[in-house]
Parts: structure tokens; C-alpha cells; sequence
């Protein structure tokens, strides 16, 4: 079968779709990767698998991509490594090698507060390098209000204050993933 060159890389997409913490409940997202790869030029390609488990070269998990040369894994569960590989069907269902591995570990956002003597809320924003969560805030738990946004720095945290704090008798908050 011709997919000795199938593969040459997979790309992480859209690495989180999950939403993060309420500070009065633990939220259970259901984490995911989106994976893309190159396709093959063979014209008797019938579709990809996409190989995944939690030990490297291990694969305990398979999702058929159909013709499609991306797909949503989802189910992940945060700080667990993940590997994945992707293989080429032809039409008759004969299979090529493994692409190259790559491993992804999913991470949830959370989101710590303290308050301050003048009743301001310093809000400690813990997740993905680089990414940009909304700060929201409520006091009804039912409709939630974006008061600010962070994009985390090379620490993973950042510090965000509501200053608004002491104008509300309670107000409840969380971090949201604002990619749809």
C-alpha cells in the first residue's frame, strides 16, 4: 500500500472544549483534542483511524475518521498524557503503518479566590499556556456575566481583581473557554 509517506505530522487544533470551574461546584467537562493530518495521495484510500491510549505505543482506543482528515476525540480526562497515531484504510480495509506519535495532556482551567480587606476579589486563574479564558461572575447561579478576560503567560496563572466585589451581597464565579 502506498502510505509509507501518509503521515508526516498531526497537528493539535482546538486542544480544549471544555468550559472550567464555578467556585461553588466542580464542573465535569467533557475535555477533548481536535487532530488534523496530511492526507495520503493514494486515490485507494478508504478512510483513516485515529489510535489512542495512555501509554506511549499503546493504543487501546480507535476512532474511524471516515475521509476525513481531522476528527474530535473527546472524553479526555484532565492531566492524564494521551498518545495518538493515525493510520491510512484502503477500500478493502488493509491498514498502513502508524503516523509518527504524538502525546497531548488535557488541562482544565480552575479558578481560586481570595478577598481582600476593601472587599475586592482577587481571582487566581490557573491553565493552559498561552490561552485566553473569560472571568465570569453571577450572583443568581442562572445567568452569568463576562467581567474580564485573562491570557495566561508562561506560569500558567494570573491574577484577575473584581473590584465590583463589594457592590453584591454574594456573587459566584468562573472561568469559560470562549471558543466555540
Amino acid at each position: 500500500m502506498g502510505f509509507a509517506r501518509l503521515l508526516g505530522g498531526i497537528l493539535i487544533f482546538a486542544a480544549l472544549s471544555a468550559p472550567g470551574h464555578a467556585s461553588s461546584a466542580v464542573v465535569t467537562p467533557g475535555l477533548s483534542v481536535t487532530l488534523a493530518w496530511n492526507p495520503t495521495t493514494d486515490l485507494t484510500v478508504g478512510g483513516y483511524r485515529i489510535y489512542y491510549g495512555t501509554a506511549s505505543g499503546t493504543y487501546n482506543k480507535m476512532v474511524d475518521a471516515g475521509k476525513s482528515t481531522s476528527a474530535t476525540i473527546s472524553g479526555l480526562i484532565a492531566g492524564t498524557n494521551y498518545f495518538f497515531a493515525v493510520t491510512a484504510y484502503d477500500l478493502l480495509g488493509l491498514e498502513s503503518v502508524f503516523s509518527s506519535e504524538i502525546s497531548y495532556t488535557p488541562v482544565l482551567a480552575s479558578l481560586q479566590f481570595r478577598v481582600t480587606p476593601t472587599h475586592q476579589a482577587i481571582l487566581t486563574v490557573t491553565g493552559r499556556i498561552g490561552h485566553t479564558y473569560e472571568i465570569q461572575a453571577t450572583q443568581t447561579l442562572a445567568s452569568w456575566t463576562v467581567i474580564g478576560t485573562v491570557t495566561l503567560g508562561a506560569s500558567g496563572s494570573l491574577d484577575f481583581t473584581d473590584t465590583n466585589a463589594a457592590s453584591f451581597p454574594r456573587r459566584f464565579y468562573r472561568t469559560h473557554d470562549p471558543r466555540p
